[in-house]
């Protein structure tokens, strides 16, 4: 054997990619159109992506920001004008004061999310991530070297993390808690008893910051939104992240921003001035127009999610072994799905778990879902409600059918 032939070759892929998981929710919508485009008639209820044409008035202002000439990089935090926006935005919706050297607008509050986390967390930190929780927080986590510590809520109290239970969990390696409210993927809204509670823990424990992702803010069903940061014990150890893509059907456009003491947010604007730099010019001028609307339209929206939240609820609490809690936000259901494991498919495959269950169901019923071990939680499933009345309906029959094979 020679010498060339004994060599063997090694990866040309980096560590961290080898340790990272694709998005569980972008796989499914993967394999969903992958089955669409055989001629298949998949409903795709795994994506987290409203079916509403972004508000016309919004698009105005993208067609006239293009006629204004808007086609030259724009600042790497956000062109002013909506920077001052954002901080009027939390005024009139959070009672926060923020300056606009306190804002950084990015590519989508994912990328804001990733630049707080990379700025943040050194190898060995650990990220307490309240649980269920959305996929991406934990495979952020490890790109910047960081330990996931999950704490998991019970079904009994909407899968909320208590205090008590983030009390026990903090460590001396705590650096950053990470949560969402209302939640990704179970509906959960925080309340301002339980907000306060967890502040309190906080605030005995002054070098543990707080990632919160108050992304599906306006889409809440019970009233009152309480941001962490509204707390003047522990203001300036949380970051809120916000966007436009739920409350502005704006998914597409990608936009999102940070709100942040202002060495944080400078530091998440060097981060993002090595990788993006500022984020779409087009898409910031129509941002801003959003905001300046105010939330009409997104109310307009909310009204719409709730109507299909008591619909798909009606249909799925008929159905034996799904125990789904009320959301009170956001627009998934997320019922615990165990009573299906261990069950004989119709082809003679046994259901070990909710991957194999959200598989089924997806070549079975031609309806998408996503596994719950991608959010932490393994003995549930994600469905998404934001889809036309007509589809859930039938969606959720096919379900219904389906289960009853097994």
């Amino acid at each position: 054997m020679s010498d060339t032939a004994a060599v063997t070759t090694a990866s040309p892929f980096a560590d961290r990619l080898l340790a990272m998981n694709e998005s569980a929710t972008i796989a499914m919508a993967k394999k969903s159109r992958e089955l669409m485009a055989k001629g298949f008639d998949v409903i795709n209820l795994s994506f987290g992506e409203p079916d509403f044409q972004t508000p016309q008035y919004i698009k105005d202002a993208a067609k006239q920001a293009l006629d204004d000439g808007y086609t030259f990089y724009s600042p790497v935090p956000g062109y002013p004008d909506l920077r001052q926006a954002i901080c009027d935005k939390f005024k009139r919706d959070n009672h926060l004061e923020y300056l606009p050297n306190q804002i950084v607008v990015s590519t989508g509050a994912k990328q804001s999310l990733a630049n707080v986390i990379m700025s943040m967390v050194n190898p060995g930190d650990e990220v307490i991530v309240f649980s269920p929780y959305w996929v991406s927080y934990e495979e952020m986590v490890k790109l910047a070297e960081g330990t996931s510590v999950a704490l998991v809520g019970t079904l009994e109290n909407d899968y909320k993390v208590t205090a008590e239970q983030l009390e026990a969990a903090i460590t001396e390696r705590t650096k950053l808690i990470m949560y969402s409210s209302p939640c990704n993927p179970t509906g959960a809204v925080f309340s301002r008893q339980e907000l306060g509670a967890i502040a309190a823990v906080l605030a005995r424990h002054p070098q543990v910051y707080a990632l919160a992702d108050e992304i599906y803010e306006y889409i809440n069903f019970v009233g009152e939104h309480v941001s962490l940061a509204q707390f003047p014990e522990v203001r300036d150890r949380v970051i809120t992240v916000n966007g436009f893509s739920k409350g502005y059907a704006m998914t597409g456009w990608r936009l999102g921003y940070l709100a942040a003491r202002q060495d944080i947010a400078s530091a998440c604007e060097k981060m993002q001035s090595q990788i993006t730099s500022g984020t779409c010019s087009i898409t910031q001028r129509a941002g801003l127009a959003a905001l300046l609307g105010g939330r009409a339209s997104a109310d307009e929206m909310v009204e719409a999610y709730r109507r299909r939240r008591g619909l798909v609820l009606e249909i799925v609490r008929d159905i034996p072994g799904f125990k789904t809690p009320t959301p009170s936000g956001a627009f998934y259901i997320f019922p615990e799905v165990s009573a299906y494991f261990g069950r004989t498919a119709p082809d003679g495959s046994t259901i070990n778990n909710s991957m194999d269950l959200a598989m089924y169901l997806l070549n079975d019923a031609l309806v998408s879902a996503v596994s719950g071990e991608a959010f932490g939680a393994p003995e549930c499933m994600r469905f998404s409600t934001a889809a036309a009345d007509e589809k859930l309906v039938e969606a959720f029959r096919r379900v219904k059918a389906s289960l009853a094979k097994l």
